[in-house]
């Protein structure tokens, strides 16, 4: 019989380790190239940044809008639940003097033999078993049952006190909630926004800002004149004044904050977000005016957009998002995003949603 031998192992040399080296570089090339992770993503275009950039703007400002009323509800409140504290120990002090008045009348009973049932339970330390207790004011002399029942009275008073100062201490805890939540919102879209502006070049940054608007600087100049009138001339009309002297003090307020920057959640004086300049205008010329876009559109009369004056409120989006102060010839005063600061800009910079008439 034949000898069955083993075919020789022949080593990968020479011609074969070139081929198979080509063979495996020529298939990780096609795995890349279907996977898609061999190319790395186009920049976007400017305009396509600024796009991106306007929308997670406006996005942000609407959560700002909503930390500003959760702010406003929280301070309120916090408030009503300082009062109902005080209240409750102003009572409580009270309490305690009828108690000890109480405590007298007992000790006498005690060295005469006895203690009256009525004043055991109104120095009792159950208040629940003392509310419980009206079957032995019953037994109580009259002077007795009167100290008992005004001791009585104070302590459901006190009780009530506490239990609206729990619901008023849980709605302070979900506002607290609600503003941790919000801001986490806005301080998130500001980022992706500023890292999406960080891909532009300086140049390109400064025309997505003098685009949309008049820069601040060339409104600077003219604020004083225009401001203290608080009149704009409008193309190929008359002069268009305020309707009142406050309206025109809070025109005037805004022109003097040209150039401010834009802080979410400040009002004032240095820096602002859009419903911020409004309330800080309108405080200005001794008007007070609510926290919120959604709450200051509501807070005038509404007008139509032919109707506008200066002073006039604009406001913007459909959830009523952002707001300006209308100064006339279709423009206005507003405080725009972080990327901007206070400036005249054309109404028609975002979509408009309509005007209240504060004053």
């Amino acid at each position: 019989m034949a000898a069955h031998r083993k075919p020789r192992q022949r080593s990968l040399g020479g011609h074969t380790l070139r081929t198979a080296a080509t063979l495996a570089l020529a298939g990780a090339a096609g795995a890349t190239a279907f996977d898609g992770t061999g190319h790395a993503e186009p920049d976007p275009t400017p305009a396509e940044v600024k796009a991106k950039v306007d929308k997670l703007y406006q996005e942000a400002e609407a959560a700002t809008e909503k930390y500003n009323g959760a702010q406003e509800e929280a301070t309120a409140a916090e408030g009503r639940l300082t009062a109902l504290q005080d209240e409750a120990a102003r009572k409580e002090a009270r309490l305690n003097t009828a108690r000890e008045a109480l405590g007298t009348v007992a000790a006498a009973q005690y060295r005469s033999g006895g203690l009256d049932p009525a004043v055991q339970l109104a120095l009792s330390d159950d208040p629940d078993r003392y509310l419980d207790g009206a079957a032995f004011v019953e037994r109580a002399g009259d002077r007795q049952s009167a100290a008992v029942n005004g001791v009585q009275k104070q302590l459901r008073e006190i009780e009530q006190l506490r239990g609206a100062a729990r619901v008023e201490l849980t709605s302070l805890k979900t506002r607290r909630t609600e503003l941790r939540r919000h801001k986490e919102t806005i301080t998130g879209k500001l980022d992706a926004a500023r890292r999406l502006l960080s891909r532009l070049t300086a140049a390109e940054r400064s025309r997505m800002l003098t685009d949309t608007g008049d820069a601040a600087g060339g409104t600077r100049a003219s604020r004083s004149s225009a401001g203290a009138r608080a009149t704009l001339q409008a193309p190929g009309s008359t002069t268009t004044a305020a309707p009142t002297s406050r309206a025109a003090a809070a025109v005037s307020y805004a022109y003097a904050k040209l150039g401010s920057p834009y802080v979410w959640g400040a009002t004032g004086p240095n820096a602002f977000d859009c419903s911020g300049l409004v309330l800080a205008a309108y405080r200005s010329a001794g008007v007070s005016l609510p926290r919120t876009t959604y709450a200051q559109i509501d807070a005038g009369r509404r007008v139509s957009r032919s109707e506008l004056l200066p002073g006039d409120l604009v406001f913007f989006y459909s959830g009523i998002t952002h707001v300006g102060i209308y100064v006339g010839s279709g423009r206005m005063i507003h405080a725009p995003n972080p990327s901007a600061p206070v400036r005249v800009a054309p109404l028609d910079e975002m979509p408009y949603a309509g005007a209240t008439r504060v004053v």
